[in-house]
């Protein structure tokens, strides 16, 4: 399956620290923490993000099966929304970032 390539930044991050941090979330075998269903995004939903972003930073998300363009348009949507930004997107999976500036647990990988 292909990765798609696109992307939804909000912040100033070189493609090596978006590399590193891609790297990061396969070598803790991150599982997807919030699912999204064929309704989409809820409020509910949007508060669940925020959570588990500001408590784990990197995130993995289950999206619906959509089309590549669907895909594209509801991963900008959760960056935009959040304040992320798209580490990876495989098939129904995607990855995306946010810092903590309390915990800040991806420092010393991104400044690598």
């Amino acid at each position: 399956m292909r990765a798609l390539s696109f992307s939804c930044t909000n912040m100033d991050l070189s493609s090596g620290q978006i590399k590193r941090l891609r790297a990061e979330g396969h070598r803790l075998k991150l599982k997807p923490v919030v699912t999204i269903g064929q309704k989409g995004l809820s409020e509910n939903l949007h508060q669940e993000i925020d959570t588990a972003l500001s408590h784990h930073e990197l995130l993995k998300l289950r999206i619906p099966a959509l089309d590549k363009t669907g895909k594209r348009e509801l991963a900008n949507l959760i960056c935009n929304q959040h304040q992320a930004i798209l580490v990876e997107a495989i098939g129904s999976i995607i990855v995306i970032y946010r810092p903590n500036q309390e915990t800040n647990r991806f420092a010393a990988i991104i400044a690598a």
